[in-house]
Formats: C-alpha cells, structure tokens, sequence
C-alpha cells in the first residue's frame, strides 16, 4: 500500500508540471490503472504504475495524433 501511496505522489507531481497537461493526461490514468492491477499482483504496484504510466501516456499520443489528423477513432 505505501507502494501506491509513493506512486500516486510521483505521478500527481508529474502532473503539476506545467507544458504538459497531454501526456499527464494519459499517464496518470494508466498509472492509477496500473498500479492497482500490478498491487493485486504479487504486490508489484510500482511496477504496475510505471507501466502503466508509459501505456497511457502511448495512447493518449495516438489519440491526439488520430485527432490532429482528423481520423479520430
């Protein structure tokens, strides 16, 4: 649990940062993600939260790139 906790301020640090409100965006939701599914697998929440972080941010890229592109899936 202090895991996630460690995790949660990391990424909602991550988010403050100014000039990029897209890729926290993305990172923050798969880390949320990520670190609850990695917790309730052999405890491995920062791990998961790492992951997580990487694929939502991966996805929320596409995302905007499909919608700059005017292909928004």
């Amino acid at each position: 649990m202090k895991g996630i906790a460690v995790a949660a301020v990391l990424v909602m640090a991550a988010a403050a940062v100014p000039g990029a409100p897209a890729q926290a965006r993305g990172c923050l939701k798969g880390a949320v993600v990520g670190g609850v599914a990695g917790h309730f697998l052999h405890h491995h929440g920062l791990i998961g939260a790492g992951v997580g972080c990487a694929i939502g941010h991966h996805e929320a890229a596409k995302q905007a790139r499909a919608r700059s592109q005017g292909t928004d899936r």
